[in-house]
């Protein structure tokens, strides 16, 4: 007869401590009575583990310890054949043991769920540190042989993943692209739980497992990101299990939820919506024999077991509610918060000095390597009792083989993210939003509106796969995207009031398809996540804030990087910004909302994984949305203004245009047949506006000029191609721009990004690059362009001041354009408003 124990449930604590599995029992005593109003309540229940489960289990947990420790630690000997010398160590030793037992710990018990509950299951390492632990388990379970035959499951093979691990032209010791299953590396913290929920978007049978740090759960992407249960749909969405690991340590200091105490852990993770289940090591009465593990293995294993029938519960009530045609009510969701020190397992002390279940053990353990030491390090590894876990030759022992799922159920298997679940989005033509006019430069539209209008076409023709979302902070209807919010809707599963129904007053809808949350870390990563299992998306946001996901996107582009050369990881969506509300229409918000730096950071990754696209009208926008939903494997940054702006090509020219990357505009031009004078280049739709109002008035005043007009909307054709595949050859950019005319280039961003990507140029010394320099304040939209010397007539003075031939003739006509810039001044001081000949000018040829 299985052992049976007693469970204390404390209501006053507000939170559970599970010391048995679940069962009907349990569940009847998990209602709201249970947690609001009774004191107490007790019930006998059965053990999850049997003996032999829970022997085999501890076992394999103890060979990927063994593993880990021999990555962090050995070059050779990896069965401890011979006495351990200095000569079987590495002589660097680098990698993260403290967190790695834990890791390990919890992924053995994702197996056993895996196996009994047939799940298919996602495995998020928040503290990716704890690299070892991820590679050992896909070692043990055999996936990481299959990618990698060399390192396969004998003693030669567990040499070789011994010395590979932190080794040159190894693997790193995080949880890198390199390890089979991952999908998020977690080297910067804070964005497991963004990956998470992102991961289980419209992935209803995947289950993710999020192991979030405590160190991790300092971080303010990780706050924000606790809030995703209000987005999460039961029914169409996969379950996420967050499990927060609280052993106590970061590098050299104690982490803050460890020190708060369970009633103060539990209101906060109340408060964020969970329901918090408590596992726990009993240290006080722990010894390092075999069974002192097992009241831990048996929490976990109860705990999980509950978290998983919970999720079924609350999938069953939300899916009577909808057949019912009632609102879904908001579930609390399950979470595990598990307290097991730090380095468990490890050394308890190195030379008098405290080790495990503190920071000292957080990286290696002892990196002294002396005769002590070496001692030291083998009483370790043999406390594992190797031959308990190893046969002879270094094989897994069949009976811990056999606990591990089988095939793509593995977790380093997972073919989801892998990207080889992956479908192409089924494309609406984006000819038929065509924006049409008579004459360029005389019509004006908005440009961001009308990509919205593509997009929410692209969701409907998409519907059926659900494989398409659209990604924001609370910024989507500002950003002219209305049409994807009427079509779909804004995704909401947090509390309802009445006014959100009044006339469908915010388009709130449990089952929509925008995503806003007023946190770019959160949206990132929700959207890296979708992408990463295979989904596409688009992120739009105001240009200037965009710098709050640097750091995040310096890690998707790197991952992107090493992923490219990874032959079993297939190219994924790209991951698709759309920057609006862009600095040159910021002069109602003034100057903290005014930076066009982004695309600056953006050029210094690798040109195999980057592109930039500035098109200045809406046709060339819309070939350009279509292109970059139609990519793979790219980080693709649209900016585009969502202001009434003039509108230049037609649909047949746009698609050339954007083809292309860059143009002569032969319509504003009038050097055809000749030789130009200046070339008026320009990137970016204000830019371009400026450019063409300066072509106006030189063309007014010189008639005899001879313009080239050129318009930038790739920005990486400007490298040389052997820099960027999108660059230009020597001969092609010469053909356009000259080697000996100046060119006057009006640029949407810093001045010197425009130099930084020519510097090679032959006649780069005649490149004169305008764009924003800092300057601004809340004024009128031409006084931006005006104070940052961008604007027309500032545009018509260089070119004066640059042309050899105008610089004897110009000086009338350049004293008028200096009139003209003090006649602007005083104009919008007293009006308040730019002069009409600005605000109403138009392209007149």
């Amino acid at each position: 007869m299985p052992t049976q124990f007693l469970i204390c449930i404390s209501s006053r604590q507000n939170g559970l401590r599970i010391l048995a599995p679940s069962g009907k029992e349990i569940q009847k005593l998990l209602t709201s009575d249970t947690q609001h109003n009774l004191e107490k309540r007790c019930i006998v229940a059965q053990q999850p583990l049997s003996a032999e489960l829970l022997d085999k289990m501890h076992r394999y947990w103890q060979a990927t310890n063994y593993l880990s420790v021999g990555q962090i630690y050995l070059l050779d000997n990896p069965l401890l054949k011979e006495k351990l010398v200095r000569e079987h160590i590495k002589p660097r030793l680098l990698g993260h043991w403290g967190t790695t037992p834990g890791l390990n710990f919890i992924y053995v018990h994702a197996n056993r769920l895996i196996n009994d509950r047939d799940i298919n299951a996602i495995y998020i390492t928040g503290p990716g540190h704890g690299g070892p632990g991820f590679v050992a388990n896909t070692w043990v379970e055999g996936s990481y042989e299959e990618f990698f035959p060399n390192i396969d499951r004998t003693e030669a093979g567990m040499q070789r993943l011994f010395k590979q691990f932190s080794f040159p032209r190894g693997i790193p010791s995080h949880v890198a692209p390199e390890t089979p299953g991952s999908m998020h590396e977690g080297g910067e913290l804070g964005y497991s739980v963004s990956h998470a929920y992102g991961a289980a978007l419209d992935n209803p049978d995947q289950v993710v497992f999020a192991v979030v740090g405590d160190g991790e759960a300092e971080t303010g992407p990780l706050a924000a990101s606790w809030h995703s249960t209000k987005y999460i749909h039961p029914i169409n969405d996969g379950f996420v299990l967050p499990i927060l690991h609280l052993n106590g340590y970061k590098i050299a200091n104690p982490t803050l939820l460890a020190r708060m105490d369970k009633e103060e852990v539990t209101a906060l993770f109340t408060g964020y919506g969970y329901e918090p289940i408590f596992v726990e090591l009993k240290t006080e009465t722990f010894n390092e024999k075999p069974e002192s593990f097992n009241d831990i293995h048996q929490e976990m294993a109860a705990a999980m077991d509950l978290c998983m029938d919970k999720f079924a519960a609350i999938r069953a009530k939300a899916k009577e509610e909808v057949a019912a045609g009632k609102m879904i009510t908001r579930p609390r969701w399950p979470m595990i918060i598990m307290r097991t020190p730090k380095g468990w397992t490890g050394p308890k002390e190195i030379k008098g000095k405290k080790v495990e279940d503190y920071w000292r053990s957080h990286q290696v353990p002892f990196s002294d390597i002396d005769g002590e030491n070496v001692q030291n390090l083998e009483t370790w590894l043999k406390s594992y009792q190797i031959n308990t876990l190893f046969n002879e030759d270094g094989t897994v022992k069949e009976e811990l083989v056999a606990i591990a799922p089988k095939g793509q159920k593995r977790i380093g298997s997972n073919p989801v993210v892998h990207g080889q679940v992956s479908k192409d989005l089924k494309m609406p033509d984006f000819r038929n939003y065509e924006v049409k006019f008579d004459k360029p430069g005389t019509v004006n539209a908005e440009m961001t509106r009308v990509m919205g209008n593509f997009l929410a076409d692209v969701m409907k023709e998409n519907e059926a796969e659900k494989n398409f979302r659209i990604f924001g902070p609370d910024e989507t209807a500002s950003n002219r995207w209305n049409a994807t919010i009427e079509y779909s809707g804004k995704n909401w599963l947090a509390n309802h009031f009445e006014v959100d129904g009044v006339n469908n007053n915010d388009n709130l809808k449990q089952d929509g398809r925008v995503m806003e949350i007023l946190s770019e870390h959160t949206c990132q990563g929700w959207l890296e996540a979708y992408n990463l299992t295979g989904r596409h998306g688009f992120f739009s946001c105001y240009e200037a804030f965009i710098h709050v996901i640097d750091s995040m996107f310096n890690q998707h582009a790197k991952w992107l990087k090493t992923t490219r050369h990874i032959n079993w990881r297939k190219p994924i969506p790209s991951l698709n910004y759309l920057l609006t509300s862009h600095v040159w229409r910021q002069d109602h918000n003034g100057f903290s909302h005014q930076d066009p730096g982004f695309i600056d950071h953006v050029v210094n990754k690798k040109a195999e994984v980057i592109r930039v696209y500035l098109p200045a009208d809406a046709n060339t926008l819309l070939s350009v949305t279509d292109h970059v939903l139609r990519s793979r494997h790219y980080v693709n940054v649209v900016v585009a203004g969502k202001q009434p702006a003039l509108q230049y090509l037609t649909m047949d020219q746009a698609i050339k245009h954007a083809t292309k990357g860059l143009g002569i505009w032969d319509w504003a031009s009038n050097d055809e047949g000749g030789e130009p004078d200046v070339v008026m280049a320009c990137a970016g739709e204000i830019p371009t506006m400026e450019a063409l109002a300066a072509t106006d008035i030189l063309r007014q005043h010189f008639p005899d000029l001879k313009i080239r007009f050129v318009n930038v909307c790739d920005l990486m054709t400007l490298q040389p191609k052997e820099e960027h595949p999108h660059g230009l050859s020597d001969r092609e950019f010469d053909a356009i721009f000259t080697t000996d005319k100046p060119v006057m280039f009006a640029f949407h961003g810093y001045p010197w990004l425009i130099h930084r990507l020519t510097y090679r140029r032959n006649g780069h010394s005649n490149i004169h690059a305008r764009g924003y320099i800092e300057e601004g304040s809340t004024s009128t939209p031409f006084d931006m362009v005006v104070v940052n010397q961008l604007d027309r007539f500032n545009l018509a003075i260089d070119v004066i001041d640059r042309v050899p031939k105008l610089q004897k003739i110009g000086a009338h006509v350049r004293q008028k354009l200096v009139d003209k810039l003090v006649e602007h001044e005083q104009y919008i001081s007293q009006v308040g408003d730019d002069m009409p000949e600005v605000k109403n000018w138009k392209w007149p040829y």
